[in-house]
């Protein structure tokens, strides 16, 4: 199964989850006017006193229900995954720390993100928990969050963290997230019908209290049997997915030694996976681990010996009994078994281990690099990274030279590195530029900005995204009246010599997307609707012919791309080979369309784009920045494409 095919199934799963919820709302309304038209003997009353019980007995409950589930999965929408962490005493992790430890977590956790096509989520360590254990949570991967325990950062070595790792960004890419989210808020809301009638019971007074009494006594007994069902559906659908999981962790990494490790290491330690705060239950079915003790039928977790079997079937559940004897006077230290593998060197500046020195550039590099691309690879890497995708990610973070990287994870430095990339190789458009941010910033900002500008014009073109990408966490660690003036300055900067090439539309509108998202919690682009790629063909055209025109020398052979990717994707749509009017600007009518379709026709999209691109058997730097954006606009996470490097061909029309 796809990615394509996991995001359909997902949201199969979100209809199913709905339709369980309003039949398991309407047999609790059912159920509280049986109450409480016995209660108040309504019986007997008229037919027009029985309906008008009836529709206000039912609109209250639905109102408590309805309501209070809306209430809890606005307020986690808009908490974003970081929320969720603080609610459970998680503490930020500095993009810039210099702990052994934390960097370790942070390195891995940017390497599973580059690797994935995602961005860079908030990373949080919850100090207080000796368990090994760790979740993901947000609405979208734009407002992720990932929180690992302090037992799993002293406990697991760094191949262990990375299989968790790797697990909890399986929840972030195919969508679990925002069913965990649902799960909560449906669960709240039927608490809440309990929770009132809880009120009612002790508020019950006066001559009607006896039937005030019994209404509240059986609403609270039909509530906590809805929060029994409830909990019952979460734990079978949790149950599930966890099996995933654990599927496409190895698969990112390619090893089940890590995964394993880590499972293990639950089952030999005393603390196990159990977390001690009160919030546990709230947050059961989005850890990594089971986070307290449950009944086989409530548990959100299959049984550790059955994850470690389907992983490793010649594991002895026996093991764990020496294991634990083993670890009870002498409990494991990932940091010192990293050491002894000789991994630890490096950590504190965030330079790569030892074992993994930077890769040198490859010769030609600054001449331009082309790559042979299949389309039928790229779609089955989206959402699906393999190892040798992790291991890419690494090579790149690793080629970035490490001041930069030092800098995008600088609260201060970030920005002036992020205007930097933007500032244009002609002098008098740079003079321009720096007077423009002086003039909204001040002169030491755009000194800074042009200071960094200079070292950024050495860097390889391929590495420019990546190392956006991981300046996104510094930035939306910036407070939200900061973000605006950022997107308005960096429009300023790419506007200022009236042309835009395709890195400025890229980073211009990846970087508009982001701070968006992190000041409103949603996507400038999600449409309110659903779309049909037939009702979008002039979009999906527009967009064809950018990309035909971008990685092809030639009206001839962009026209030829252009039609290979049409015929794949719409072929019976007669729509010529034209370039938009007014240039790369216009692609952003396009994208609430193209986001609005169906995740197996986002496939055929993709599909198609590939097509083009591929068309001369090659891949561009240019092309792959625009796939690698068009991807992400459209919720479509992709791997970096293996080897691509240096300056592209080929051209846009500019505005």
């Amino acid at each position: 199964m796809n990615f394509f095919e996991r995001q359909h199934q997902v949201r199969r799963i979100s209809h199913r989850l709905v339709l369980l919820f309003l039949t398991a709302v309407l047999g609790i309304v059912l159920l509280v006017n049986l109450i409480a038209l016995t209660a108040f003997d309504v019986w007997s009353a008229p037919v027009a006193d029985l309906l008008t019980a009836i529709i206000v007995i039912s609109a209250v409950t639905m109102a408590i229900i309805g309501l209070t589930s809306l209430v809890r999965m606005a307020s986690l929408k808009n908490g974003g995954g970081g929320a969720v962490a603080r609610k459970l005493g998680g503490v930020y992790v500095p993009d810039d720390t210099r702990d052994p430890q934390l960097r370790r977590l942070r390195n891995v956790v940017e390497e599973m993100a580059i690797a994935s096509g995602v961005g860079v989520p908030e990373v949080y360590v919850l100090a207080q928990e000796g368990g090994i254990n760790a979740f993901a949570a947000g609405w979208s991967p734009s407002d992720s969050a990932v929180a690992v325990t302090r037992g799993a950062l002293e406990r697991l070595n760094r191949d262990e963290l990375q299989g968790v790792i790797a697990h909890e960004f399986s929840h972030v890419i195919n969508g679990d997230m925002r069913l965990n989210i649902r799960l909560m808020g449906v669960l709240f809301g039927i608490m809440a019908l309990a929770v009132a009638a809880r009120i009612g019971l002790y508020s019950a007074r006066g001559r009607n209290a006896a039937p005030i009494l019994m209404v509240a006594l059986g609403a609270l007994i039909v509530g906590y049997i809805g929060v029994l069902m409830g909990r019952l559906i979460k734990a079978a659908v949790s149950r599930q997915r966890e099996y995933l999981a654990d599927a496409s962790a190895v698969q990112y990494t390619r090893q089940t030694e890590g995964l394993t490790g880590a499972l293990k290491k639950i089952g030999g330690i005393d603390e196990g996976s159990k977390l001690r705060d009160g919030h546990v239950e709230d947050v059961s079915h989005m850890l990594f681990g089971e986070g307290m003790n449950f009944s086989n039928a409530f548990a959100t977790h299959p049984p550790l010996h059955e994850r470690i079997k389907m992983l490793d079937p010649s594991f002895d559940p026996a093991e764990l009994d020496e294991l634990s004897k083993r670890w009870s006077s002498a409990p494991p230290s990932g940091m010192q078994e990293d050491k002894a593998k000789g991994l630890t060197e490096g950590l504190a500046s965030g330079a790569a281990p030892a074992g993994q020195a930077p890769a040198a550039p490859e010769a030609g590099g600054a001449q331009g690099h082309r790559v042979p691309v299949q389309s039928q690879d790229v779609v089955a890497d989206i959402g699906s990274p393999e190892a040798a995708s992790y291991q890419q990610a690494g090579e790149i973070l690793r080629r970035i030279p490490e001041e930069l990287m030092n800098g995008v994870r600088d609260h201060e430095r970030v920005v002036p590195i992020v205007f930097g990339l933007l500032f244009s190789e002609q002098q008098d458009v740079r003079t321009q530029q720096h007077q423009a941010l002086a003039g909204r910033y001040g002169q030491q900002m755009a000194d800074a900005a042009l200071s960094e500008a200079q070292d950024l014009a050495q860097l390889d073109p391929g590495l420019r995204l990546p190392l956006l990408e991981v300046a996104f966490s510094a930035l939306r660690n910036r407070h939200s009246n900061e973000l605006n003036p950022i997107m308005d300055s960096a429009a300023e900067l790419i506007g200022a010599d009236g042309r835009l090439s395709m890195f400025e539309y890229c980073l211009g509108t990846l970087l508009h997307r982001e701070l968006y998202e992190a000041i409103h919690h949603s996507s400038p682009w999600r449409s309110p609707r659903r779309h049909t790629l037939a009702g979008n063909a002039e979009a999906i055209a527009k967009l064809l012919a950018v990309l035909a025109r971008a990685g092809q020398d030639g009206a001839q052979a962009a026209e030829a791309a252009y039609l290979a990717g049409m015929a794949r994707l719409l072929p019976n749509a007669r729509i010529p080979f034209r370039l938009p009017e007014q240039g790369l600007i216009e692609l952003d009518a396009i994208w609430p369309a193209l986001d609005g379709l169906d995740s197996r026709e986002k496939q055929h999209v993709v599909a198609s784009m590939v097509e083009v691109i591929s068309h001369d058997g090659v891949v561009t730097v240019e092309e792959a920045e625009l796939l690698r954006t068009v991807c992400a606009l459209l919720h479509c996470p992709l791997p970096p494409l293996e080897g691509v490097r240096g300056p592209g061909t080929g051209g846009v029309p500019t505005t």
